[in-house]
């Protein structure tokens, strides 16, 4: 299988598959190949940082220079106003390092079960998104999507905490939402859609 020169491939600092099935989808239009960290050899990269955006340039300037590949990283999780602004930065470490999706958003609803009846399960996904060239300065977009935690999980589909955040924009939890749905609306597709004229603006170049 022969690849498109480094200048036409996006590497995406994820191993996260729902992560980057939702790029992939996002960035359809450019005439990229999208990589994973699942697709070449860097180094594992510490998250740090007490912000998502310093642990997306984190993410986005580690694989870049590993690999001299545009990187793209982003750093997103859920933050719940009653807990308060918990998991936050911890959203995937939220319920331990070896935790599924499932195992975190029980441990969220269980925190949240003393406070039923009470109107404190208003909450919100983050994203911070960084892009990085060898050589230049991080450029960051962030995004939000506003939201609140459901009693029980509903819907099949996306990843993460989805099936317990219903989403004030769509009516209807993450999980139950189609892809196009949830990308048009998502913390993770407003920050791309913010970094988009970067994106292309480079790829039109290279």
């Amino acid at each position: 299988m022969t690849h498109p020169p480094a200048a036409k491939r996006l590497l995406f600092a994820t191993q996260n598959a729902g992560k980057l099935r939702e790029l992939r989808e996002l960035v359809a239009a450019l005439d990229v190949e999208v990589l994973s960290l699942a697709d070449i050899t860097a180094p594992e990269v510490e998250e740090t940082g007490e912000t998502f955006a310093e642990n997306a340039i984190l993410k986005a300037q580690g694989a870049c220079e590993a690999t001299g590949l545009p990187t793209l990283a982003d750093d997103s999780g859920l933050e719940v106003d009653a807990l308060d602004g918990r998991p936050g930065v911890r959203s995937a470490r939220y319920a331990g390092p070896d935790a599924n999706d499932r195992q975190r958003y029980e441990k969220l609803l269980g925190e949240l079960e003393p406070l039923q009846g009470q109107n404190k399960r208003t909450a919100r996904f983050r994203c911070a998104m960084a892009f990085c060239l060898p050589g230049a300065k991080p450029v960051v977009h962030q995004g939000a999507c506003e939201g609140e935690i459901m009693h029980t999980p509903r819907g099949e589909g996306g990843f993460g905490y989805d099936p317990v955040f219903f989403c004030h924009a769509l009516q209807k939890s993450f999980a139950e939402a189609d892809a196009a749905e949830k990308n048009r609306v998502s913390h993770r597709g407003k920050a791309l859609e913010l970094m988009a004229d970067v994106l292309r603006d480079y790829f039109r170049q290279a």
